[in-house]
């Protein structure tokens, strides 16, 4: 799973308030695409998540799934599959930057690896899909909240 796809976008908020919308698993039905139900199974020490359930209905890709995740303060998250059905390996990371008057910069670094057959540019092609989603639906919700 060596190939990652990676895009980014500008938020206007600061990086703490962004990552406090990354980190509210609980409403990522309201506003990530494709995301069905997600549930915090363990917190870690700082009071954020360690590990979370998805059910994803995101075609081509339906599964139930438990993502580890990984936290650096308000810089970064990233996060590798514990398990799945359909999914056998998933990594990715948010990665964010100030840039000035409080904006912030979002890239987000997303590889899958599916148990299905699926050719290398149709998977880098659905990774593009939900890495856009997900960055525009992330930048609605933050600034929506503001």
């Amino acid at each position: 799973m060596a190939d990652q796809t990676t895009s980014d976008i500008a938020v206007a908020s600061e990086p703490a308030r962004v990552m406090a919308v990354i980190a509210d698993f609980e409403s990522y039905p309201s506003w990530a695409t494709g995301v069905q139900q997600a549930e915090v199974l363990t917190v870690g020490p700082g009071g954020r998540a360690e590990q979370v359930r998805f059910v994803l209905d995101a075609a081509p890709i339906r599964d139930e799934y438990v993502l580890a995740y990984d936290w650096d303060g308000d810089a970064q998250v990233s996060w590798t599959l514990v398990r799945g059905t359909v999914l056998k390996g998933l990594t990715g990371a948010y990665v964010l930057d100030a840039v000035g008057d409080g904006d912030t910069r979002v890239t987000y670094q997303l590889a899958v690896d599916v148990s299905i057959p699926m050719i290398g540019l149709l998977r880098r092609k659905a990774e593009k899909v939900i890495i856009d989603a997900a960055l525009k639906g992330l930048k609605k919700r933050v600034e929506e909240v503001r």
